[in-house]
């Protein structure tokens, strides 16, 4: 679902991947958490004049179906930890305008889409997360249709404590979601993963949790064993801990 993913080369799409899992949620009654559209990693493999920039970014989200899906992440990786923001061949044209571009895309192209900007390192207090909030406020002020905001964490073992505070102050931008979107944790210590799932609870706003990924083997960090199944799929203590406080 990412631009490079879609739009391998200009004006070419290839959405057979994200129809196939769409359709697979439809079928069975579930959700889909899309994957950003604007990731600063995975944009554009040919060149735009900065005239096309302002045209291709709002034409590409509208061209996305996989809205009505469920809940869409539109942003990822706008900024710098120090909560300024990241250069991309989006800022450096358009400045912070291209967010508001963006969103509104979105929304003209399905209006009951919960349109999410979705970041790394939101898990604790820290300058993103405070950079995060001042932006926030300031485009939803500015007419952003953005509905809430994500933190992706991806923790190390024993990082779960500030998920909490960091999950009311993205609250407190006045968006009507914020939820945990990426969670794997170092190790998968039950004790870490109830922490992160008891800050969520914490946060009347926080809507759920989803884990990147199900089984160990399948993580981008397998290395750190950081899920709740092993590689045969069986539950790992954390998952049991998970649910016997819930």
């Amino acid at each position: 679902m990412k631009w490079d993913a879609t739009e391998k080369s200009q004006n070419s799409f290839s959405l057979t991947g994200g129809d196939a899992v769409v359709n697979f949620a439809k079928q069975n009654g579930m959700l889909v958490r899309t994957h950003s559209s604007g990731i600063r990693s995975c944009l554009l493999g040919f060149p735009l004049y900065p005239a096309q920039v302002p045209l291709r970014l709002s034409s590409k989200i509208i061209l996305l179906p996989w809205v009505a899906a469920g809940r869409a992440q539109y942003m990822l990786g706008i900024l710098n930890e120090d909560g300024s923001m990241r250069s991309s061949v989006f800022y450096n044209v358009l400045k912070e305008t291209f967010v508001s571009i963006a969103f509104k895309a979105a929304r003209s192209a399905d209006g009951s889409a919960k349109l999410y900007i979705n970041d790394y390192n939101l898990d604790s207090v820290n300058s993103k997360v405070n950079g995060m909030v001042s932006k926030v406020k300031s485009w939803r002020s500015g007419g952003a249709p953005i509905d809430g905001i994500g933190s992706q964490a991806h923790l190390s073992a024993g990082g779960a404590g500030g998920v909490q505070a960091a999950l009311s102050a993205l609250a407190g931008t006045g968006v009507s979601e914020v939820a945990i979107t990426e969670l794997d944790i170092a190790g998968a210590s039950s004790n870490d993963y109830v922490t992160a799932m008891k800050a969520c609870l914490a946060v009347s706003s926080c809507v759920g949790i989803t884990s990147w990924g199900v089984r160990d083997t399948d993580s981008w960090r397998s290395g750190s064993t950081p899920l709740l199944f092993d590689s045969s799929y069986k539950p790992k203590a954390a998952y049991t801990a998970i649910m016997n406080n819930l």
